[in-house]
């Protein structure tokens, strides 16, 4: 199935200039020139053009930079599953203390909101802990 690259973003729910820029990064290869009746210069592209793009928008959802997601399909073309794996790991432990450092963060709003709750005398705890 060739698409355009208007059809190749909107399948992926961005949009074109993403297309681009991830093409600009080496991250999505340049695609093949249309066949005969196509627009003059045009390109199409093909399932694994999709498939790379989806698997570079669910790789930066987990938190994967484009650096990152760049080894990975490097280590993908080289089946190094223990490094990938490494990657994968490192991953979940800076999400992981993503995570505490938020839980913490909201513990904090939490109790500033209930101190705020106490008394409408005075300053807002809220303000004056964010003012520090």
């Amino acid at each position: 199935m060739a698409m355009t690259i208007s059809q190749l973003a909107q399948s992926a729910g961005v949009g074109v200039e993403t297309v681009r820029f991830y093409q600009r990064r080496g991250l999505l290869f340049d695609p093949r020139p249309a066949a005969r009746g196509g627009a003059p210069g045009s390109k199409h592209y093909g399932e694994a053009e999709r498939q790379r793009l989806r698997f570079i928008r669910s790789a930066q959802r987990a938190g994967f930079s484009l650096l990152e997601i760049g080894h990975l399909l490097e280590l993908d073309r080289s089946e190094d599953r223990a490094k990938a794996r490494a990657m994968a790991s490192a991953r979940i432990n800076a999400l992981d203390a993503q995570i505490a450092e938020m839980q913490a963060a909201r513990q904090s709003l939490e109790r500033l909101a209930q101190e705020c709750a106490r008394s409408d005398q005075g300053p807002c705890p809220i303000i004056t802990a964010f003012e520090d």
